[in-house]
């Protein structure tokens, strides 16, 4: 999908706006599960998701290509916008963003913060792309999708920043919300030449993807019923989904209790705050830490965006 000089761009368009994000083995987690796991903290970016690696690639070219841009729009939960609004206030690109009716506050706020304008729409993500993609047209604005070849190149550069560092992984287990994550990852693995297997990992109440991957042709559902809003997605994206399909070596579904367990987990054993999508991951490996044991894996710890009041009515009710 990339060549090596994609990649090097990539990787030296987000270094002009953040260092690498560190990769630990923590000992507490090796010893709760039997497995030396390696977490890769994109929890430390500036906007505190892996996201904004992508926006940075895309803006990048956008700004190169179409300086004359009269503005972007997108629809998000959340760390998708905060990205475009991060890299759209470094370029000087006006950011609209659209949200569901009821999406987190603090996320919300976030988006603000780095200059976006924030439009709610909808009751979940699909009705909030389908307003975006009217607002666009009827505005002139660059409509971003969810998935795309510069976010998914962008998003690239953790996993090969990772793989780089620990290249021996036997299994990475990678969060599924519209997939420009795990795609990052198999893109990385396959540009490095190594034998890593890329596990997908998505919610029992949102789990399109893993369908899909079982039927081998894209299948929607009717609803996304999950507390971890970063794998609400219940249409998936068909260039995703060919990717996925011929990169993973499976997918995982994890319940919200599993999700609550997880991210409690990190909170005790690595004082890392987690949001429902990073700690899907962890929540998959602890799923399937028989299998694992004795081997070196690696999760990865995509956000911790959490909303207080959901933390503490989710994560700490349930513990």
């Amino acid at each position: 999908m990339f060549t090596a000089d994609d990649h090097a761009a990539a990787r030296a368009i987000v270094a002009r706006a953040m260092p690498p994000t560190p990769q630990y083995d923590w000992p507490l987690l090796a010893s709760r599960l039997g497995v030396e796991v390696w977490v890769k903290h994109e929890n430390h970016t500036p906007t505190g998701a892996f996201k904004v690696r992508g926006g940075l690639v895309y803006l990048d070219r956008l700004v190169r290509e179409r300086p004359q841009v009269a503005g972007l729009i997108s629809a998000t939960r959340g760390n998708h916008g905060q990205s475009l609004a991060y890299a759209g206030a470094r370029h000087g690109v006006p950011v609209t963003i659209v949200v569901p009716r009821g999406n987190s506050v603090e996320k919300n706020a976030a988006m603000q913060a780095q200059g976006a304008r924030l439009i709610e729409h909808g009751e979940d993500f699909e009705a909030a792309r389908l307003e975006a993609g009217r607002l666009a047209e009827q505005g002139g604005l660059e409509m971003v999708p969810s998935f795309h070849r510069d976010l998914v190149l962008g998003v690239s550069t953790y996993a090969t920043e990772l793989l780089t560092a620990v290249p021996d992984l036997h299994t990475l287990y990678v969060p599924i919300g519209q997939g420009s994550g795990c795609c990052g990852c198999i893109a990385a693995r396959d540009h490095l030449g190594l034998k890593t297997e890329i596990v997908g990992v998505q919610s029992v109440g949102a789990p399109a993807y893993a369908l899909s991957l079982a039927a081998g042709r894209v299948v929607s559902t009717a609803a996304a019923d999950t507390l971890a809003d970063g794998m609400a997605t219940r249409v998936p994206d068909p260039d995703a989904f060919e990717m996925i399909r011929k990169g993973v070596a499976r997918i995982v579904q994890v319940a919200d209790a599993e999700v609550a367990t997880a991210i409690r987990t990190y909170w005790t054993d690595t004082h890392n705050l987690a949001e429902g999508a990073g700690a899907a991951p962890l929540a998959a490996l602890m799923q399937e830490r028989a299998a694992m044991a004795g081997r070196r894996v690696g999760v990865i710890l995509c956000g911790g965006n959490i909303d207080l009041a959901l933390f503490r009515d989710w994560v700490m009710a349930s513990g």
